[in-house]
């Protein structure tokens, strides 16, 4: 009878007189269908409070007075229902075992009740444990009067209800436990699993009991057997007992981490004691370990988790399918929610919002990954080519004497950025350096974005540095071949301009790893479009740039100049890739390597095997110097977790 009433079910029934429940709850619904399985059927509800159960063809009805709802804090669930047939009214309950145990009745056994809960709970099965009580009419009419008044209360209004709520729930009688099995979905341990394997630290954070997440982060991958890793449990029965054991777990976390496995567990009220006196050593537990198992939190309790990993410089990111990961998903530099049965509240506090757990590894490894090289190279771009088009107006400058004359028109200066070089660098969207395939094969290529590698100092040094001597090359080129008696200014400035689209159009094409019919409709349709725009407005009478773009066209000298331009300035930089990639390849360019030679992640066992070792080193080496090495512009740690 527990089973069916004491929850916010609704029963719905069909027209051939079948009845389904919805629920807020999959543990709710869970239990209501196991009792109509045993014959106590919930079959209706109404609007004023009447349940009605069917126990083997029986009819009985209940008036819901009150609902004592469950709470983070309270851990328990309660509702008080009048018995319609007989006037008797009772106290049903529900919830965690040390939040009904503790207020059984005096006297009563608990040791079997324990060890079904311990049983069960080393299956990797949810536990509850149910209970009631019978009530006086005068007491439940004294107690619903101090419950209205709390709950009408503005000030310390939940405080106050938790007291009223606990007053009522003494002297219960267990009645007996539930285990549910909350099954992993499909694709669950090895998504852990690669997210491991890419640098990403690990936690799972739960309100369940201890031994039941232990289970679950055993069967998820997210811990290893003792065989092969040790896992470090921080408890205690007193305040000095669980500081102790965090020293201790310091202490073997310092000496061991390159022997085993390591990870820590602890529960809600250990954490509680840790915040408040020893946050520091907690601090540094946290960035040593790679997994974690936080048990019996609570929502405030797992925003506090996240926040401090957050003020230690990693970069977090918090998933979850419940209302009580919301703080933890808002708090989190990236928040993940997933709509489900559980409800949307998470999916809608969340950045990101995806129906299933597995479908993570794609968001980060793939979609992460990509977003990440193509943000790296956009706004190096960008700086790269208004760099140049500035360092050849600072060179005309001294080569005029700081006339403080343009070398360029006010039209080219407004197309330049809005129309000439905007719709090239916009292919990145499509751009893609390897395939999801090969990601999803070798996910510590993620650690390249994790170490900054494609955003640093030295990448924009490099663009810097590409962008002045282009800036020369054009310059140079142009004032050598066109500064003379018989070329006006305009053409000058043209020849300039004309310069700096080619190198552009070049040096995106030099940096697409992969072709779409898009990506070269954009950047050479666009370098068609140049020349028309031009021409246009070179038939224009009334502008300065009138017969220029037609005179220059018409020279074999202009085309030249721009053989000689692309020649010089992009000779150089294929030469240093050449070499960069023959004598000194990264990982990413092996694994290009590889693709090219078969068009898949899978490559002939001679190449496999002929780089297999080499790529294994530099996959371990970005490890290991994922953090020393380069420093991200874009976020203030390397590290991510």
């Amino acid at each position: 009878m527990v089973m069916a009433l004491c929850n916010t079910v609704v029963p719905i029934k069909s027209n051939d007189g079948t009845i389904s429940y919805k629920a807020q709850s999959q543990d709710e619904e869970a239990l209501v269908n196991a009792a109509s399985n045993l014959n106590m059927l919930l079959t209706s509800k109404d609007s004023s409070g009447i349940a009605e159960i069917c126990f083997n063809g029986s009819k009985f009805y209940y008036e819901v007075l009150d609902v004592l709802e469950f709470t983070s804090d309270r851990k328990r669930m309660s509702i008080v229902v009048k018995e319609v047939k007989s006037g008797k009214f009772l106290l049903l309950t529900k919830g965690a075992d040390e939040a009904i145990f503790p207020r059984s009745c005096p006297g009563e056994q608990t040791k079997t009740y324990l060890e079904a809960v311990e049983m069960y709970s080393h299956l990797g099965l949810r536990t509850l444990c149910l209970g009631c009580r019978d009530l006086e009419e005068d007491e439940y009419k004294e107690w619903s009067k101090k419950f209205q008044d709390a709950s009408c209360s503005l000030d310390n209004r939940e405080h106050k209800i938790a007291e009223v709520c606990n007053s009522l729930e003494q002297g219960i009688h267990i009645l007996g436990i539930t285990a549910i099995e909350d099954r992993l979905q499909d694709g669950v341990p090895e998504t852990i699993k690669l997210l491991r394997k890419a640098g990403i630290n690990v936690w799972m954070l739960t309100g369940d009991k201890q031994t039941t997440a232990i289970q679950i982060g055993l069967l998820c991958n997210l811990i290893t057997p003792e065989s092969k890793g040790q896992l470090l449990s921080i408890n205690g029965k007193t305040e000095d007992d669980i500081l102790q054991s965090l020293e201790r777990a310091l202490t073997i976390m310092k000496t061991a981490l390159e022997r085993k496995d390591l990870a820590f567990v602890l529960d809600g009220w250990a954490l509680e004691i840790i915040l408040k006196r020893s946050l520091e050593s907690f601090t540094k537990l946290a960035m040593m370990s790679r997994t974690a198992i936080c048990c019996r939190m609570t929502p405030l309790q797992k925003a506090q988790l996240v926040g401090i990993l957050k003020s230690s410089g990693s970069l977090t990111l918090a998933i979850g399918d419940g209302g009580n990961d919301v703080r933890m998903i808002q708090e989190a530099n990236v928040g993940v929610g997933i709509s489900g049965r559980e409800g949307l509240q998470a999916a809608r506090a969340a950045d990101y919002s995806i129906g299933k757990f597995k479908f993570l590894r794609r968001l980060i490894l793939v979609h992460g990954r990509y977003s990440y090289n193509r943000t790296a190279f956009i706004s190096q771009y960008s700086f790269y080519k208004s760099l140049l088009i500035c360092f050849i107006q600072i060179l005309f400058s001294f080569s005029s004497g700081l006339s403080g004359t343009s070398i360029f028109n006010s039209i080219s200066l407004m197309a330049y950025n809005v129309f000439y070089t905007s719709l090239p660098v916009m292919t990145i969207i499509f751009d893609k350096d390897i395939s999801e395939a090969t990601v999803l094969r070798y996910p510590q290529i993620l650690l390249y974005s994790q170490a900054g590698r494609l955003l640093n100092r030295s990448t924009f040094a490099e663009w810097f540095g590409r962008s002045l001597y282009h800036a020369f090359v054009v310059f140079l080129i142009t004032i050598n071949a066109y500064a003379d008696e018989k070329s006006d200014m305009e053409e000058l400035s043209m020849v300039a301009l004309s310069g700096c689209i080619w190198l552009q159009a070049f040096v995106v094409t030099l940096d697409t790893n992969s072709f779409t019919c898009p990506q070269i409709t954009l950047i050479w349709g666009n370098f068609v479009a140049f020349y028309m725009i031009n021409l246009i407005l070179s038939a224009v009478p009334t502008l300065q740039m009138h017969t220029v773009m037609w005179h220059l066209c018409n020279q074999p000298s202009y085309w030249i100049t721009m053989a000689l331009i692309v020649a010089a300035g992009m000779g150089p930089v294929l030469a240093l890739r050449y070499l960069r990639n023959v004598y000194r390849p990264s990982a990413i360019d092996v694994l290009q390597q590889i693709e090219q030679t078969d068009g898949h992640a899978q490559a002939p066992g001679n190449l496999e095997s002929s780089t297999g070792t080499y790529l294994d080193y530099l996959l371990t080496d970005l490890r290991r110097n994922k953090s020393s090495i380069h420093q991200p512009l874009l976020s203030d740690s390397a590290s991510s977790r």
